[in-house]
């Protein structure tokens, strides 16, 4: 498995898939073709779909003109290609005729077509935490927490990394409770975090405790919208379920930090083990592998909060992941806003709830984490490609008529 810097990416929005990724795309040609004067960008099926309203073409076009490369962007929204439906592929016009193709594979990651390695860095054996079984097995042997394999296998300087992830979602949850207006787009969807959070003031009980943590997800999802500073976790389009839950726990109970940064390494492996033996890309498995998967790591780390053992944590991410089964992704116009935002509100209260749900019984049940990966897999491949992040179909669609 990957290192969790992998999977925590700092950067801006509203798309790791369909922005940060097509950036660090352009990036990588413009490293191998420092000549090129003029590129061509072709975009195929999902980044073509809802490039526009992802900003792909903006943050391809930022890029190249930094390097002073004119650039011409062509759109082939019915052409997918085999390896990942997020793929793109850079011409180099003038003053050559090279040309790479590149896949945006979720969570802002890309893969160059032909590399016979990757660049990404693989700390975690596979045989020992591979999946969630081996992982739960390793801690057993070693009497060990789930965070502290991460520390096992990256070294204790993946706190000082954790700090800094933990130190952006913070930002961006102060930035989205201060900010107010319309978000950017055609949909002229006004900002709710604001609002939310002055009036769960007003509340009392467990209302008032749970409007709190519903405002923070607004907070961070509209900061996302907005194309703001956020972290993926794992991805921007799901990037305010984690900081939500963690943010109200840490409020509610006054957590130390290094509580919190020790969470964040239990949802991170929680994560990268989906990411490893599933997919977090919404174009490829639909919003189950977006915001189930971030409701899976942020119900893990709300258990670990809370006391819970290493049984009661998989329980609790079990739960976040099966209970977002078949969740497609139809954006409208193609923009991180509707259904984005809203289900970022209630994937961070059906984690605490899942992770409470974990910590009334004693870890026992009957369907497991990784059986729940592979039916992920399963349904996000069954699922017509109108349902994953191509706004042909479903809310989209409706939208449109």
């Amino acid at each position: 498995m990957e290192s969790l810097r992998e999977l925590y990416r700092i950067g801006y929005g509203p798309s790791s898939s369909h922005t940060m990724g097509p950036r660090a795309a352009a990036e990588m040609f413009i490293a191998s073709h420092p000549e090129a004067s003029k590129v061509r960008a072709e975009l195929y099926g999902s980044l073509a779909a809802t490039g526009k309203g992802h900003l792909t073409d903006k943050a391809i076009r930022d890029v190249l003109s930094s390097h002073g490369v004119e650039a011409e962007i062509r759109w082939f929204p019915d052409v997918e290609k085999s390896f990942h439906p997020n793929a793109l592929t850079f011409i180099e016009l003038s003053p050559g005729e090279a040309s790479e193709t590149y896949y945006s594979v979720g969570g802002g990651k890309v893969v160059r077509e032909g590399d016979s390695s990757e660049s990404a860095v693989h700390p975690y054996p596979d045989d020992k935490v591979g999946s969630m079984a081996r992982l739960l097995r390793y801690c057993d042997d070693n009497g060990y927490q789930i965070w502290e394999t991460a520390i096992e296998y990256e070294g204790e300087e993946i706190l000082d990394y954790m700090a800094d992830v933990w130190e952006v979602m913070k930002d961006s949850i102060r930035r989205g409770l201060e900010a107010e207006g319309v978000l950017p787009g055609g949909l002229h969807l006004q900002r709710k975090a604001c609002q939310a959070y002055a009036k769960s003031k007003d509340f009392t009980g467990s209302l008032g405790s749970s409007a709190h943590a519903f405002a923070y997800a607004l907070a961070v999802s509209e900061e996302n919208a907005g194309g703001g500073r956020i972290v993926t976790a794992p991805t921007c389009g799901s990037c305010g379920v984690l900081p939500g839950v963690l943010y109200h726990l840490k409020q509610e109970y006054d957590l130390p930090e290094i509580r919190v940064l020790r969470a964040l390494l239990t949802a991170g492996l929680v994560g990268n083990i989906v990411k490893t033996n599933g997919s977090i890309s919404g174009a490829e498995v639909g919003c189950q592998g977006e915001v189930g998967v971030a409701c899976a790591m942020a119900g893990a780390a709300a258990a670990q909060l809370t006391g819970g053992t290493i049984r009661q944590i998989e329980y609790a991410a079990e739960m976040g992941l099966e209970h977002h089964l078949g969740l497609t992704c139809d954006p409208l116009m193609g923009l991180v806003q509707i259904p984005c935002i809203e289900r970022n509100a209630m994937a961070c209260m059906r984690a605490i709830d899942h992770a409470t749900y974990a910590i009334m019984g004693d870890g026992r049940h009957k369907i497991s984490f990784d059986d729940v990966v592979e039916v992920m897999m399963e349904t996000g491949h069954a699922l017509p490609s109108l349902y994953r992040e191509t706004s042909m179909g479903g809310l989209a669609r409706i939208h449109e008529i």
